[in-house]
């Protein structure tokens, strides 16, 4: 009876489970792709390429995919169990709603180590590929795309113009290419007609001109006088290097040491080394400042004399007129490299808690987000139950109200870490702490069939209490 029942709930969660899941990881990815679309427009990139680029730079979204397909699936299924009676009938054999939900919790747990293994290992080296390929692309010009009357400026040194393209794509009108080769003016091509191929290696761009002239500037710069050439031609063959609108393929290493691209344990590693290297930071400045001030240990020469002898001996006249002006100018120097070593001193200690509160973010992040999985499934489940209803109404109403707590409580939590206004153990788990008393307040509420969402229950109540005014 019990192997039944739990073959029931597992039958009942994995459809809307995988549904939704995919649902919530493709709304997500075209949200990346949204933003990224204006560095892809126009760079003539292959399908592979902008697939891989997808794919990378969505891969962490499979993080938050995981927690919303939970709730959402959840929710669902005991909205559906409890719309059609089951749940109450499961109840009423005494079958207690813990132990109803006990094989999803085995399996919510699954997922957690699914989720922790996915952010630990996977995650990390889509960052590295993503952040490789996007350096790639964004630092990749536009494809070369001739357009009628407007100037193509993406090859280095040329401006071209033509004013009119045959349908074939290859037969242009009115060419006009300025080149600049030397400081003192750019160099002008002018041609009537021409055709333009491109090389069969995709290197080159090749202009065939006919019936035009070239006006070229010749000299130095320094030179009071320059000689201007003008050469008039029937046929002029111009080649232009392609190659630096390709994409360049940037080595990996290049970006492997950033914290986003690390484990747990290399995190782990990365932070006991950085506070060790803060810490040695701190004493070498204190011994450097120490052996600056070399007067320090020594006691002020007039601090045991009596106030009248005090004001007789003031600092200045202890000192002889003719080494006032040096010593005056020494202290002055001294405190200027004293404040200069304290500002360098400050911004080197600032740099270091800055990368390693960013270690001990990301670190947090792969264990909370997993976590995260186990808490919103016991929100999900019991408000189910509560709710009563099933489909994608409601309970998809519900979810993404509590998943969007959920995630703005993540992003404040990991805002206020990174502006060191709270510690990153305790603004990364900000969102399970907030939330998991009310998983646990709802299933109590659940596991007691109480009325907290039933808008009959707050009506007869509204009644009585208009009855008893």
């Amino acid at each position: 009876m019990i192997k039944k029942l739990d073959k029931l709930i597992l039958k009942s969660f994995i459809g809307p489970f995988i549904i939704t899941f995919f649902i919530g990881f493709f709304v997500l990815m075209m949200q990346s792709l949204w933003k990224y679309i204006d560095d892809l427009v126009g760079k003539g990139l292959d399908f592979i390429t902008i697939a891989q680029f997808i794919w990378y730079a969505s891969a962490s979204l499979l993080m938050l995919a995981m927690p919303i397909a939970i709730l959402i699936s959840s929710i669902m299924t005991f909205g559906n169990l409890s719309e059609s009676f089951e749940l109450v009938a499961i109840k009423s054999s005494g079958i207690s709603l813990l132990r109803f939900m006990r094989p999803l919790m085995f399996l919510t747990i699954l997922l957690c180590g699914i989720t922790f293994l996915f952010a630990n290992y996977v995650i990390p080296y889509a960052n590295l590929k993503f952040i490789t390929l996007y350096s790639d692309i964004y630092v990749k010009k536009p494809a070369f795309d001739l357009k009628e009357g407007v100037f193509f400026t993406h090859i280095p040194n040329y401006a071209i113009k033509i004013s009119k393209k045959d349908p074939d794509g290859k037969t242009i009108y009115n060419v006009i290419i300025f080149e600049q080769n030397n400081s003192l003016q750019d160099n002008c091509i002018v041609a009537k007609k021409g055709e333009m191929k491109i090389s069969e290696d995709g290197n080159y761009l090749e202009f065939n001109l006919e019936d035009g002239c070239r006006y070229q500037e010749n000299g130095n710069i320094m030179d009071s006088a320059t000689e201007f050439t003008r050469l008039s031609f029937k046929k002029f063959k111009k080649l232009f290097d392609l190659s630096v609108l390709k994409k360049q393929e940037t080595n990996d290493s290049l970006f492997s040491k950033n914290f986003k691209m690390l484990s747990a344990n290399q995190l782990g590693k990365n932070i006991d080394s950085l506070k060790k290297s803060k810490t040695n930071q701190l004493l070498f400045y204190n011994q450097q400042l120490n052996s600056t001030l070399t007067y320090s240990h020594l006691s002020d020469s007039t601090w045991n004399v009596s106030n009248q002898m005090k004001s007789e001996r003031t600092y200045a006249k202890l000192i002889p007129d003719s080494l006032s002006l040096r010593i005056n100018q020494y202290a002055m120097n001294k405190a200027v490299a004293i404040k200069g070593a304290l500002q360098q001193q400050i911004f080197e200690s600032e740099t270091k808690e800055k990368e390693l509160r960013f270690h001990e973010i990301e670190w947090h992040r792969k264990y909370s987000i997993s976590l995260a999985c186990l808490i919103l499934f016991f929100i999900g489940a019991p408000l189910g139950a509560i709710i009563r209803k099933g489909g994608l109404g409601m309970p998809l109403v519900v979810a993404i109200v509590f998943f969007l707590i959920f995630h703005l409580l993540n992003m404040f939590g990991e805002k206020f870490s990174r502006d060191a206004i709270l510690s990153p153990a305790i603004g990364m788990w900000l969102a399970i702490l907030v939330l998991a008393p009310v998983g646990v307040f709802l299933t109590h509420k659940a596991m007691n069939d109480s009325q907290l969402f039933n808008k009959e229950f707050y009506l007869k109540l509204f009644k009585l209490f208009k009855k008893d005014k």
